[in-house]
């Protein structure tokens, strides 16, 4: 958005097209009051700024946030990641079923637990609740024995886990397990995360998925979503999965593990 507006107040053509799909809608919706445009080539139009004001007040929504509370204030709280984030963190440490909170922030963190070697984040919440059953699933997917006394369990749903604080806390164990949806989505918070972690992450999966393929009942929602999912399975070395999306046609959530 900056890049278009810097080339608007120093009168270079811009693709207007692409301009208007990244306005804002309240500024998208008044754009022949905000603007005038003169085709000057394919695809390039010269900008002529109608209302100084109102493309003033554009600059400034423009302009990244410098905290949560600047981007509400900017109209959008999301367009700036939270200073603090909380994770529900299953540990040896627990005398009850209820889980343990670990406060992180970008320059701190404020867990009262010790943490294990090891640590196995599960995407979603109910899974996440039965954490032996996953603990289970997990051990036998990596070939060993996983259990609460070497190996915490972190929710990590709603790509919580890829933010950056909390990708720079998992360094900290020496094994991330990553148990995930196996969809477009799944793929890419892994994919996220290796590529913070390197060899420290694991994608959770058996080794053979023919006994797994009638699981796979998830239809996408889009065919783009689908070969989205086999590209990123193929690009992270998950041919048998990304065959396994193709066998089916379909994604597999990790909800159904819980029916074994």
């Amino acid at each position: 958005m900056n890049d278009y507006l810097d080339k608007i107040l120093r009168g270079q053509p811009i693709n207007y097209e692409a301009f208007l799909k990244k306005l804002p809608d309240s500024f998208r919706r008044l754009h022949r009051e905000l603007f005038a445009a003169e085709k000057v080539k394919t695809n390039r139009w010269l900008v002529t700024i109608l209302d100084e004001s109102a493309f003033a007040e554009l600059q400034d929504v423009a302009q990244a946030p410098v905290s949560r509370v600047d981007a509400a204030k900017k109209g959008n709280s999301h367009r700036h990641g939270t200073e603090v984030s909380f994770l529900l963190v299953y540990h040896h440490g627990l005398t009850f079923r209820r889980p343990d909170v670990a406060v992180i922030g970008n320059d701190f963190v404020d867990i009262g637990f010790h943490r294990a070697r090891s640590v196995l984040v599960v995407e979603n919440e109910r899974n996440f609740y039965q954490y032996p059953q996953m603990l289970h699933f997990a051990g036998g997917a990596l070939g060993r024995r996983l259990q609460l006394a070497d190996c915490d369990v972190v929710l990590g749903g709603g790509n919580r886990v890829t933010r950056g604080a909390i990708l720079d806390w998992l360094q900290g164990y020496e094994e991330v397990f990553c148990a995930f949806d196996y969809d477009a989505g799944g793929l890419q918070m892994f994919s996220t995360v290796a590529a913070s972690l390197g060899d420290k992450a694991t994608f959770v999966q058996p080794t053979d998925w023919r006994p797994w393929l009638a699981r796979f009942r998830n239809i996408p929602d889009t065919t783009e979503r689908f070969t989205r999912a086999i590209s990123l399975a193929e690009g992270l070395g998950f041919v048998p999965l990304a065959e396994a999306f193709r066998a089916t046609g379909k994604f597999m959530e990790q909800e159904i593990i819980l029916d074994e």
